[in-house]
């Protein structure tokens, strides 16, 4: 009967307590489990900024890399964006060794991004690709899918490496 409630305010345009005013006293318990448990299944999507710890999805050596600055942008950083990274796990006997500062492509971000013909597109990881300072890629193959924004965005060669291109 709450969640017929809500939907019905959220049609008219009014808040969800508003709407719940009048039958507060004897739904007090049931909208509190609606409104934590609508919290909780709603992952949080932001932009990729400093701090943010995204997996490395090609043969470079290093595992996971956290985000030390997002090189375009006030917010942070989207598909295709290059980002300033440190990382934080790495293989043994990997290119690329533990507590390095690399750059990095993000290849993957859980945060939706609209295409041209309407679609919008997210992903459930935020990846990256460690590429140089010239924008060539480290590593030699690149897993998983890719999103052929990056032609846009001149990573022709992360293109050319990855598996599946979404």
């Amino acid at each position: 009967m709450a969640s017929r409630l809500v939907s019905k305010c959220s049609r008219v345009g009014c808040s969800l307590l508003g709407g719940l005013g009048n039958n507060l006293s004897g739904l007090m318990g049931t909208s509190n489990q609606i409104t934590s448990s609508n919290f909780m299944s709603q992952q949080l999507r932001t932009f990729i900024q400093m701090r943010t710890v995204l997996k490395v999805v090609d043969n470079s050596g290093a595992k996971k890399v956290m985000c030390i600055q997002a090189l375009k942008g006030k917010k942070g950083a989207r598909l295709g964006d290059t980002i300033i990274a440190s990382v934080k796990e790495a293989m043994p006997n990997g290119k690329v060794k533990k507590g390095k500062v690399v750059y990095g492509v993000v290849v993957r971000a859980a945060m939706q991004r609209g295409r041209c013909d309407g679609s919008e597109v997210k992903f459930d990881d935020n990846a990256v690709v460690l590429v140089d300072k010239q924008g060539q890629p480290i590593g030699t193959r690149v897993f998983g899918p890719v999103p052929h924004e990056l032609r846009k965005k001149k990573h022709v060669k992360i293109l050319t490496l990855a598996q599946h291109i979404a």
